[in-house]
């Protein structure tokens, strides 16, 4: 959290530059270190209000799938 780069990180990043000399599809890098936690969050909360989320996670389906018809 001190912004500097993870092991893991820099594996990636490796990864990433191998990757690059091959295909010339950009690529983004994108911050996840907090993400479990905003989502565990965000379950809690749902839990706790005592929310369905079935809509929400077909909504995500949906979503996903839309992206992922986007990127063929």
């Amino acid at each position: 959290m001190d912004g500097s780069i993870g092991g893991q990180a820099e594996k990636v990043k490796a990864f990433v530059e191998s990757l690059l000399s091959q295909t010339r599809t950009p690529v983004e890098f994108r911050d996840e270190r907090l993400s479990t936690v905003s989502a565990r969050r965000l379950i809690r909360e749902a839990k706790s209000k005592k929310v369905k989320y079935d809509d929400a996670i077909a909504a995500a389906i949906i979503l996903q799938c839309y992206l992922d018809e986007d990127i063929k």
